[in-house]
C-alpha cells in the first residue's frame, strides 16, 4: 500500500527546478538536508518514509497558505514539524556533538522588513525555530547563543526539554548510527515561502555537524550565510557544509545576484552551488524563491531532501512534488 502510494503521488525533482511563476498565488519550498544519499535506494521502505514526511510538511504549509495565512506562520509550522520528526537532523532528530550532547541552531527572517532572529548552541529548546521567532519579535537582538538562548526562550514561554532525555531517544540514536555508516550529510531543515500578500520568509533549523567540537556553529543561524529573505529579491535557506556557506555568504550572495545583477534565480543558484562552492568542496544545496514566485533547488551532492508546493491563481489547482536523488522519476 505504501509503495503504491509512493508511485502514485511522488515525482523526484532533478537538481534544480524553475517554472513560469506568473500565475502563482503562493509558493512554499522545503529541504531536509543534502549529502550522500544513494544508500537510500537500497532501502525503499526507509526512502518512502522520507517521501511521506516531506509530503506531510508541504501539506502543513499549504493548509496555512491556502486559507490566506501569513508566510511566517507557514514557515514556523513546517520547520517545527520537521524538528519533531527524527528522520531529520533538527530538533528531536539532531545529531550528537563530540561531547555527547545536542546543540541546536535556527534562524528565521522576514523579507518585508528584514527582521530576523536566530539562536545558536541551544541545548534545552524543543523547537529552535520558535525560539528564533521570539528573538526576532521580542528582543532587540538578532542572535542569542548557548545558555542565554535557552534562558531567553524559557522566559518567553517556549517549551523546554532536558537535553539528554529528550533528544537522545533510542530511535534518534539509531538514526545517528545509521547516518554515520551511509551518509556524509550535514542534514539541516528549512522552508522558504512567498505568501499571497507578496511577502518572502525564510527559516532554517539544524542539529549541526556530527561530532562537532568547541561550540561549533554552522551557517544555519547566520543571517546572510544559511538564511536570508528580502521582498526586493528572494528568500533562501541552505543546507550542507556550513563553513563554506559562511565563507561565501551564500544566502545573501544569491539574493544580491538576483537583486543587483538581475540574474534569474536558477542561474544565480547554480552559479553559487555548482561553481563557487564546488571547487572548495563545499557540499550541499539550497532552496530559494524570488519575489515573482520563480524558484530553484540546486545541490552538488548525491541528493537533497526537498519539495515544493504552489497554488495557481484563479483556481484551486495545487502543484506539488518532492525529491531526494538527482534523477527524475515519473509516476
Amino acid at each position: 500500500m505504501l509503495r503504491q502510494w509512493f508511485i502514485t503521488f511522488f515525482i523526484l525533482l532533478a537538481g534544480s527546478t524553475i517554472a513560469n511563476a506568473q500565475e502563482r498565488e503562493y509558493v512554499l519550498l522545503i529541504h531536509g538536508g543534502a549529502g550522500a544519499m544513494n544508500a537510500l535506494k537500497e532501502n525503499p521502505n526507509k526512502e518512502m518514509h522520507y517521501y511521506a514526511s516531506l509530503d506531510s510538511a508541504l501539506l502543513i504549509g499549504n493548509e496555512i497558505l491556502s486559507s490566506g495565512g501569513k508566510g511566517v506562520d507557514a514557515v514556523i509550522a513546517v520547520v517545527s514539524y520537521l524538528e519533531n520528526n527524527p528522520l531529520f537532523n533538527a530538533g528531536v532528530g539532531a545529531t550528537v556533538s563530540a561531547a555527547g550532547s545536542f546543540e541546536l541552531d535556527a534562524a528565521i527572517m522576514e523579507g518585508k522588513d528584514l527582521s530576523a532572529g536566530a539562536i545558536a548552541g541551544a541545548k534545552r529548546i524543543k523547537n529552535p525555530i520558535k525560539a528564533a521567532q521570539v528573538v526576532k519579535d521580542n528582543s532587540p537582538h538578532v542572535m542569542l547563543s548557548g545558555d542565554g538562548a535557552d534562558e531567553f526562550a524559557a522566559s518567553q514561554g517556549i517549551e523546554m526539554v532536558e537535553n539528554n532525555m529528550y533528544f537522545s531517544t533510542p530511535n534518534t540514536m539509531k538514526w545517528v548510527e545509521e547516518f554515520k555508516k551511509e551518509s556524509e550529510k550535514n542534514g539541516t531543515v528549512g522552508c522558504v515561502v512567498l505568501d499571497s500578500e507578496g511577502n518572502l520568509v525564510a527559516g532554517t533549523s539544524t542539529g549541526g555537524m556530527l561530532k562537532k567540537r568547541w561550540g561549533r556553529i554552522g551557517d544555519s543561524p547566520v543571517i546572510g550565510a544559511g538564511t536570508y529573505a528580502d521582498n526586493k529579491s528572494c528568500a533562501v535557506s541552505c543546507t550542507g557544509h556550513g563553513e563554506y556557506f559562511i565563507r561565501h555568504a551564500v544566502a545573501f550572495n544569491l539574493c544580491a545576484r538576483v537583486k543587483y545583477l538581475k540574474e534569474p534565480i536558477q542561474d544565480a543558484g547554480n552559479q553559487i552551488i555548482h561553481t563557487d562552492l564546488s571547487p572548495d568542496a563545499g557540499v550541499g544545496g539550497l532552496i530559494a524563491i524570488d519575489k515573482d514566485g520563480n524558484f530553484a533547488m540546486p545541490f552538488n551532492s548525491e541528493g537533497m531532501f526537498r519539495g515544493y508546493i504552489y497554488k495557481e491563481k484563479g483556481n484551486d489547482k495545487i502543484i506539488k512534488q518532492v525529491g531526494i536523488h538527482k534523477e527524475l522519476h515519473k509516476p
